[in-house]
């Protein structure tokens, strides 16, 4: 299966989704800040990123909107990480939303909460198979 970077700060999303990821084959590899998304991603050299939008810039800040997009730009900006699919998560996915995410550079976009969990599962298999 893939080896999948999970950029999240919220606990519970980082369980719920480990746990169900790991459950279906794949590998993960958490990062719970914008900084670590990058680092992890030139270490760990996953086949695919799922982004939280909203994330704390670095460790000991607070969580800011744009972080998510800001990294994924850093992210598409990199010749070593430039080709890994990102898919963003998002609870906004309202038209202005969507193309500020395609804008970034996300290659897909999931709605959080992710239900059905298959819709998750369906674009890891299109952007990693």
């Amino acid at each position: 299966m893939a080896r999948i970077l999970l950029v999240e700060d919220d606990l519970d999303n980082i369980s719920l989704l480990t746990r169900l990821l790991t459950h279906h084959g794949h590998e993960i590899k958490v990062a719970d800040n914008a900084e670590s998304a990058f680092t992890e991603a030139k270490a760990f050299a996953p086949q695919m990123i799922l982004m939280d939008l909203e994330l704390p810039p670095t460790g000991d800040s607070p969580p800011n909107p744009n972080a998510g997009l800001d990294a994924t730009r850093r992210l598409k900006s990199d010749p070593e990480t430039a080709s890994i699919p990102v898919v963003a998560l998002t609870a906004h996915t309202m038209a202005q939303h969507q193309e500020k995410i395609a804008a970034a550079g996300c290659d897909d976009f999931q709605e959080k909460p992710i239900t059905p969990f298959n819709s998750l599962l369906e674009k890891i298999a299109k952007h990693t198979g």
